[in-house]
């Protein structure tokens, strides 16, 4: 089994996870927006979030661990060893509380998702505006719209308004060089090759 790469302060991270045996992890509407207000509990303390997708059986992050003096006091001033473990916890409380939610909801018992969830490190800052295309083009990569911008459960829309928001949007839109910009980038297809080391496993 290959080592999980454990989460560190300051660093970038594509985070995915997708259901067990591929099953759906999302049965109906209610169930994303369930998702994010458990995300917004667990991941936005110890997370800044540039871009994300749901999807039916899977999803995908972009986020950047907090630095070490703006983390939850619980999460931070520990030894090495045990920081990097604590820093996977808000993700795994995430995926518990919502599994325990989906099984109640659905009459169903046992894991909803893959156990570990897979985490890359984004180590340069020319991957950021590829990746986050790559992110918002997923649903129509998988065949579940014809057109990315049909598919209500991403980051796309948000970045394009101007009501608040708990992304880190003006970071983004500086990314990609402002507004515009995001929106002419996501006229083409995404460039795959340039991080396919980036993309880990993404299979539908």
């Amino acid at each position: 089994m290959q080592p999980v790469t454990p989460l560190e302060p300051g660093h970038y991270y594509h985070i995915y996870n997708r259901g067990v045996n591929r099953t759906n992890i999302f049965l109906e509407d209610r169930n994303y927006a369930y998702f994010m207000q458990l995300y917004a509990k667990y991941i936005i303390p110890v997370a800044d979030t540039f871009s994300y997708c749901l999807l039916r059986n899977h999803f995908h992050l972009l986020v950047r661990i907090k630095d070490e003096h703006d983390l939850p006091a619980g999460l931070s001033g520990l030894t090495p060893v045990p920081k990097r473990l604590s820093l996977s916890q808000p993700f795994s409380n995430l995926f518990n509380a919502y599994t325990k939610a989906i099984n109640k909801a659905y009459g169903r018992t046992g894991a909803l998702f893959q156990r570990a969830f897979g985490r890359l490190p984004v180590t340069s800052d020319r991957y950021f505006v590829a990746l986050i295309h790559y992110i918002h083009c997923n649903p129509q990569t998988h065949g579940f719209v014809n057109d990315f911008r049909e598919w209500p459960y991403s980051s796309y829309h948000a970045l394009l308004s101007d009501k608040p928001t708990q992304l880190a949007r003006t970071i983004v839109l500086d990314w990609f060089g402002g507004l515009q910009a995001l929106r002419q980038i996501h006229t083409r297809p995404a460039d795959v090759s340039s991080i396919r080391t980036l993309i880990g496993e993404d299979e539908a």
